[in-house]
């Protein structure tokens, strides 16, 4: 203690303390701040559904370039903690599934936060909105929810919406009043389409994106009542249950908030409250240089692309797989056809969309080797259609097969073929006439089912269509551009079928008359 009696060595000391706390805060300025546990190998990996503007959407034809208030903020989470941002775009309805099964860290998708996903999540608010219900242009304000006893309500799928409206059909129905009538669509896009039908009288949505829309919607909405929802005040990061983890993540948005960040992005998307005047004018009925240009954009054609490969592909493994299958069906009693019975049952029975949500947000949770990177939605898909697919086709190669002469195979045998050969030369060719035509029917209507796909985020046809419709709220012409992809591959095949078929007659009838003669 000898420095307190001598101040020229207490200056001295106090001269090194500052410069180390000052060497010490510039380490800790230059250090990066920890990483919370939801980042992996140097990547924060966000799943988001893009179809809610501003908060995250499709700016643009590239249904690769997502963009938006939380695409912008994982951005700048992702610079904070100084890692790479991976997004994943999907349907909503996956979004939470996909975060437990471990396939992303974060969910940013203009997600409420609610006590109910609090349950199994956890949640970090970073902005303000509310919840409005909205109309046609030109209909009254509402007084209270009371008024829309008896009236139907749009909402998207897989939000809180229905099990906000069902509370408010309770109390209508103790008030003695008639429900609301909730229907359900699975895109936002979809929703607001039912109200300027006419087929909904209004839908419930957020403040955020109704005042994003002011120049898409074209004066057809209107809010018309805000209800005073005091748990619907806030949008949140959600992420996997861990407490320190939400530390981290709520360090680092109040980080964000008191540097200015935040506020920059709200003022990127210039996001006002405003939203309960109509908006703007009438909008064209159609909008042909929209259509023209979709149908040659390269979004399109690659979407046609993988459609058409997930098609080939699962059907090509259906065959593959359906073919011994059928063999063991035809033949005696055993336990491996009793087996594959129940497999056929099984798969016929249950619907495309379900196997196709199991093979990939509830199979990993029984097999965490799924969750790996390697298991794409695309791979996801090839084995759901492909295990579905089977079978319908083994039911087609199994009555080709029994279509086929049993005399034949007692020929061949007499001829000395083996069984292989019998099978290769003499019943497979027969069976294929006869298999052939069901078999490209069965394919046709594959590749409309691949549009399930779409759930998953697989970039197919009808995902780049609704991801288009999203941004730009112009229905008819995305819709009639896919259309016509979808008619062209289909009127193509039933071309080649048509073709089939015929070159199969001629032979048959080539065989009748050189038999005859």
């Amino acid at each position: 203690m000898a420095w307190f009696r001598r101040p020229h060595a207490t200056c001295v000391m106090v001269g090194i303390l500052a410069a180390m706390l000052a060497g010490a805060g510039t380490a800790r300025a230059d250090t990066p701040p920890p990483l919370p546990g939801f980042i992996h190998d140097g990547a924060l990996t966000v799943c988001t559904n893009p179809t809610l503007p501003p908060m995250t959407f499709v700016n643009g034809t590239d249904v690769k370039a997502v963009d938006g208030i939380d695409m912008d903020i994982a951005r700048t989470l992702a610079a904070y903690w100084h890692v790479k941002l991976t997004v994943t775009t999907m349907d909503f309805t996956g979004l939470f599934p996909s975060l437990a099964a471990g396939r992303c860290g974060l969910v940013a998708s203009g997600i409420i936060r609610l006590p109910q996903r609090e349950r199994n999540f956890d949640a970090v608010a970073y902005q303000d909105t509310a919840l409005v219900i909205v109309a046609r242009a030109g209909t009254h304000p509402l007084g209270g929810m009371a008024e829309l006893s008896g009236r139907k309500v749009a909402v998207q799928a897989g939000t809180s919406y229905s099990a906000r409206m069902a509370r408010e059909n309770e109390a209508l129905a103790a008030a003695g009043h008639a429900p609301m009538i909730i229907t359900a669509y699975p895109t936002e896009e979809q929703v607001v389409q039912q109200v300027l039908l006419g087929r909904a009288f209004a839908l419930a949505s957020q403040d955020v994106e109704l005042a994003y829309r002011r120049e898409q919607l074209h004066g057809r909405v209107r809010v018309i009542f805000t209800p005073p929802y005091p748990e619907y005040r806030h949008f949140a990061l959600y992420i996997r249950k861990d407490a320190h983890d939400r530390a981290l993540l709520e360090q680092a948005v109040a980080t964000l908030r008191d540097n200015g960040q935040m506020a920059a992005i709200a003022q990127k998307w210039a996001i006002t409250p405003d939203t309960t005047q109509a908006l703007g004018a009438t909008a064209p009925a159609f909008h042909w240089g929209t259509f023209f240009g979709a149908l040659t954009s390269a979004a399109f054609m690659r979407g046609a692309f993988i459609t058409l490969a997930v098609a080939v592909l699962s059907h090509l493994t259906a065959i593959a797989i359906s073919l011994p299958m059928a063999l063991v069906l035809n033949g005696r009693d055993c336990v491996l056809k009793t087996g594959l019975t129940a497999y056929v049952a099984l798969f016929r029975g249950a619907p495309t969309l379900l196997q196709l949500l199991f093979i990939w947000n509830a199979l990993p949770q029984f097999l965490p080797f799924f969750r790996e990177a390697w298991f794409t939605p695309f791979l996801a898909t090839w084995l759901s259609l492909s295990i579905n697919e089977s079978a319908y086709q083994v039911e087609i190669n199994r009555a080709a097969l029994l279509a086929v002469d049993p005399a034949q195979a007692v020929a061949g045998h007499a001829l000395g073929l083996s069984r292989g050969q019998v099978y290769r030369h003499v019943i497979f060719p027969q069976a294929l006439r006869i298999a052939l035509p069901p078999t490209i029917n069965a394919f046709i209507s594959l590749l409309k089912t691949t549009s399930l796909a779409s759930v998953i985020s697989v970039q197919e046809l009808l995902a780049v269509t609704q991801i288009q419709v999203a941004r730009t709220f112009e229905f008819t012409e995305y819709y009639a551009a896919a259309l016509v992809y979808y008619l062209a591959m289909v009127f193509f095949f039933l071309l080649v079928q048509k073709r089939v078929e015929r070159r199969f007659s001629w032979a048959d009838q080539y065989r009748a008359g050189t038999h005859a003669s």
